[in-house]
């Protein structure tokens, strides 16, 4: 249209196609494969897969739970317990990760965890003490299932009424007053429950004063597993010594063992990471072969205390011909 003549202007016509030849369509690079997981799952979504394994070969059992005890069994006890546990606390400088784990010939079997622990507070605000157990029932008796179980709770809530005690005790450096607290609260918790040899369990209780004053801790033993320290990247025994015969192969146990349990006086440095644990887990970590305790020491002796999640991770490292339920608790002391 002119200039100055009134209407609606037109737009330009397009050019004749003739004269403008078709721009080339550039495919898109396929990415590779790895990248293509990252991009349809953020990282925090990533699964870890199967637990590592250590050892030149794989484990027989296969690395994740079967079948499950059913409450037609009969034993709802066992078929009402987890295949795992999972805790954690922080409590002024200490920080805690614990799992109890049933082991891959359970799995495979379909049995209960026999393993139990516990993980609280016990005493008054100017005595407390964070309480650390863990207990092993005896494979061979048929209620030790539950045994561990109640014995875990039953010695936290008898041990909560010596906490003052065990304080003094702690503040004195008494091991002889610890011991005689110690036998008499765990024959007060088996008394309490009065179970026989079907419940026959061991069990191990680590309490840490949680005023940082007072270095002293003290380990409570009867039976097989117990507490490691890791230092300088080695896993090193500190229980109570074994003054039984050499010759006696027995595990010794509750309920017959009440009146002879073990105690350790022992003292804490910050930066120290403490294992308590049954021996399936300590019966691999003392292993002639130390894949399995570097593996361990690698990833809980870092600067930074693991996540639950990792925790749970790292306690299933597997090992061959170790499959027996495993229960471990961490203990990091900061330096506040």
């Amino acid at each position: 249209m002119p200039p100055g003549t009134a209407g609606t202007v037109s737009q330009p016509s397009a050019p004749a196609t003739e004269h403008c030849p078709p721009v080339p369509t550039v495919p898109a690079v396929p990415a590779a494969p790895a990248a293509q997981a990252a991009q349809a799952e953020p990282a925090g979504l990533r699964p870890r897969g199967e637990p590592a394994h250590v050892g030149g070969r794989p484990p027989s059992y296969p690395p994740h739970p079967l079948r499950c005890p059913s409450v037609r069994d009969g034993d709802h006890f066992a078929a009402l317990t987890p295949a795992v546990l999972l805790d954690g606390a922080q409590v002024g400088r200490l920080t805690v990760r614990a799992a109890s784990i049933r082991g891959d010939s359970h799995n495979w079997e379909g049995s209960c965890r026999q393993d139990s622990m516990t993980v609280t507070r016990v005493g008054p605000p100017e005595a407390e003490l964070l309480l650390l157990a863990v207990a092993d029932g005896v494979g061979s008796a048929a209620r030790s299932h539950e045994g561990s179980y109640h014995v875990t709770h039953r010695a936290a809530l008898h041990l909560d009424r010596e906490a003052e005690n065990i304080h003094a005790a702690l503040t004195a450096r008494d091991e002889g007053e610890l011991r005689a607290i110690a036998n008499k609260a765990i024959a007060g918790a088996v008394s309490d429950l009065r179970i026989g040899q079907e419940h026959a369990t061991t069990l191990h209780v680590l309490l840490v004063p949680v005023d940082a004053a007072v270095r002293g801790r003290v380990l409570f033993s009867v039976g097989d597993g117990g507490l490691f320290v890791l230092r300088e990247g080695q896993w090193q025994e500190t229980g109570p010594v074994d003054e039984g015969s050499l010759l006696d192969t027995r595990t010794e146990a509750l309920p017959h063992a009440y009146r002879s349990v073990k105690a350790r006086l022992l003292y804490g440095d910050p930066g120290q990471v403490l294992l308590l644990g049954t021996d399936g887990i300590t019966n691999p970590l003392t292993q002639k072969d130390p894949a399995f305790a570097r593996h361990l020491a690698r990833a809980w002796g870092g600067p930074a205390v693991p996540s639950l999640s990792d925790f749970l991770w790292q306690a299933q490292t597997r090992i061959k011909s170790y499959d027996d339920d495993r229960t471990v608790i961490c203990l990091w002391e900061g330096t506040e």
